[in-house]
């Protein structure tokens, strides 16, 4: 992500529930439907004031025994990780270790560990160079992270302050073990790791495999192409989600777009962005990379860079991929089929009664689990990363909830 907004503490803006069976008409914005959020959370400022919370990324636990009592996560880079109700009402808020920042998180529930069957969150301490592990149920979160858990990435301190460190995030229940995918920041890389048992309950992780992406692409017209990036970086991913029907992680790159990665097979990129194949070079002055050529075309149709948050909704044997177009501030659903992605709509989250619309969203998370009277067919949650209104120069950022039946 390179858009920097500020982001600190929660309140509820809720609309009146919806008929449950009500059906929904279709908007049109632009060339995409429109749709709106139910609830959101308050904004969070990244300043001292706001105690420098920056929203960036929801996971859903869906509690089986009383769907209407699930929570959502959201972590709030140096803020801390926030818990918070299906109206958006904050119940708890974790704080970051000292010099921790926390980036993205994801769920995976009924995985055996220490021969006890778990929920577990899995989030990204990229100040760290950590996964920190929380158990989760109906009362909120508790840390379960070993405290000889091992660096992700880095060889030592030294290295973690380079910054080159744990940054996206996916799980996946395999077996009832449970493994996460985890990107590099500033790397072509991902890496697959297993969390282990340790004594007293505690939760660590062993590497497993790794995956180095490309960085450099070959166009139609014979010529190569690299992404524009700050000096030194490589073109990194965030936005992850694993098939848990198939163990297959979908993987955005942010400049370049959506990569299929089989754990025992060859990856594939299934969808570029826009500006894939687009020469561009970076801009001391705006410390921004500009376009210096027309648009290639080799570019992708649906999705304008950064490539973002990524999650799947099961529907019987359907699967739709959703995926934020970051650059353009719209949401792109594929089916995902035998072959690969196809494309069916896309979306944008509007200005409502209940709530803002949503702007430069990273990340995201759904689900299709009925939750009672508010999302009675699933509920998509989304990162809201300019959130208004502001507050004088500052910039808020907050999660927004979507019933699912508006969505394609």
């Amino acid at each position: 992500m390179r858009i920097h907004l500020f982001a600190a503490a929660l309140a509820v803006t809720v609309a009146a529930p919806l008929n449950a069976h009500a059906s929904v008409q279709k908007e049109e914005v632009g060339r995409v439907a429109a749709v709106r959020a139910v609830a959101e959370t308050a904004p969070n400022w990244d300043d001292e004031a706001g105690g420098d919370a920056n929203a960036d990324d929801p996971a859903i636990w869906v509690n089986q025994a009383r769907p209407v009592k699930s929570l959502v996560l959201g972590t709030l880079k140096e803020g801390g990780l926030t818990v918070f109700d299906l109206t958006g009402k904050e119940v708890q808020r974790v704080a970051t270790p000292e010099n921790g920042r926390f980036n993205n998180v994801d769920v995976v529930t009924g995985v055996v560990l220490g021969g006890k069957r778990r929920d577990l969150a899995v989030v990204t301490d990229r100040g760290l160079d950590k996964l920190r592990v929380y158990s989760v149920g109906e009362r909120g979160v508790e840390d379960v992270t070993s405290a000889t858990a091992p660096l992700v990435f880095s060889k030592n301190s030294a290295e973690v302050e380079e910054q080159r460190t744990a940054y996206g995030v996916a799980t996946i229940n395999l077996g009832g073990q449970a493994f996460v995918a985890v990107s590099r920041r500033s790397e072509a890389r991902i890496g697959v790791f297993r969390l282990v048992a340790e004594r007293g309950g505690k939760v660590s992780y062993r590497a497993v495999k790794q995956f180095d992406l490309p960085t450099t692409f070959r166009l139609k017209n014979g010529s190569t192409w690299s992404p524009c990036e700050d000096p030194g970086d490589r073109p990194q991913f965030e936005g992850m989600v694993f098939d848990q029907t198939n163990a297959t992680l979908y993987a955005a790159q942010e400049d370049v777009g959506v990569w299929r990665l089989p754990l025992g097979g060859k990856p594939v990129l299934l969808e570029k962005t826009r500006e894939f194949g687009q020469p561009a070079a970076y801009d001391e002055a705006t410390e921004e990379c500009a376009p210096t050529g027309p648009v290639s075309p080799d570019g992708g149709k649906h999705l304008s860079a950064d490539a973002e948050g990524l999650t799947i909704a099961y529907r019987g044997a359907a699967k739709t991929l959703y995926a934020s177009s970051q650059g353009d501030s719209t949401f792109a659903a594929y089916r995902i089929t035998a072959k690969g992605l196809e494309y069916r709509d896309g979306f944008q989250v509007v200005d409502g009664q209940a709530a803002d619309g949503v702007q430069h969203s990273d990340g995201a998370a759904v689900t299709t689990k009925p939750l009672g009277p508010l999302f009675p067919h699933g509920l998509l949650a989304i990162h809201d990363g300019e959130n208004t209104p502001g507050d004088a120069d500052r910039e808020g950022t907050n999660f927004k909830l979507v019933r699912l039946e508006q969505l394609p």
